[in-house]
């Protein structure tokens, strides 16, 4: 008999709560940039308060994904309403994804072609623009996880863990690379060729469904089989 859990445990919403924390943090690109160049202001910890503030309520009347009373998903690919907090965050987070991913691969392409680091001219003048084209179309539903049912989650569901899992591997080793490596044309070659494979080779790894949350879940399998 299969069984599921009625209820999300404490533990398991608390967990999801820094996700999403993290999500709604790093969305003004151009303020994480300063963060990670040069640490915390004033603007960076009002940022963090609000966010602190906002998806702490959220959470609490179980408006983020995760940090539900209960899950929501049951069986994959049940035809039901996706609920507006779950396509909020979920557009977010794919703009998170995508957009820094794209924009700091520029910036290495940048640099390797011309030998100049412009990184954060870069972030200043496409970050929103880009966010705002994965924003329009999420506030459409057409991304997956974003659309207005769920019934396709069993299969959307491995884009956007197969871009979580690209993305939080390639990044922080490319942060690593940034901050142990000596500045030159060879470190930037060294960086971009890192990050690209990163993407790529952990892409390619989801698309077969070999990481956590990447296959295919078939119709009417129950939500606890993965």
């Amino acid at each position: 008999m299969i069984r599921f859990r009625e209820r999300n445990k404490i533990s398991y919403r608390l967990a999801h709560w820094p996700i999403w924390i993290f999500v709604f943090f790093i969305a003004p690109g151009p303020l994480t940039f300063d963060v990670i160049q040069t640490g915390f202001d004033r603007r960076a910890w009002a940022w963090l308060a609000v966010v602190l503030v906002a998806t702490g309520i959220a959470g609490l009347r179980g408006r983020l994904p995760g940090v539900e009373p209960k899950p929501y998903i049951l069986r994959f690919t049940e035809d039901k309403p996706n609920p507006l907090y779950r396509r909020v965050c979920y557009t977010v987070a794919w703009s998170d994804l995508i957009t820094f991913a794209v924009l700091n691969l520029s910036g290495l392409i940048y640099a390797v072609a011309t030998g100049l680091w412009r990184l954060r001219q870069i972030y200043d003048a496409a970050y929103f623009p880009m966010a705002a084209t994965l924003w329009i179309p999420g506030a459409l539903g057409m991304l997956p996880r974003v659309k207005r049912s769920t019934k396709g989650e069993g299969a959307e569901r491995r884009y956007f863990y197969g871009a979580v899992w690209a993305v939080c591997f390639a990044e922080p080793v490319l942060g690593a690379l940034w901050k142990l490596l000596p500045r030159g044309h060879s470190t930037d070659v060294i960086q971009l060729s890192v990050f690209a494979a990163i993407l790529a080779i952990v892409g390619f790894i989801s698309s077969l469904g070999k990481l956590p949350r990447t296959r295919v879940i078939a119709p009417g399998e129950w939500a606890v089989s993965d």
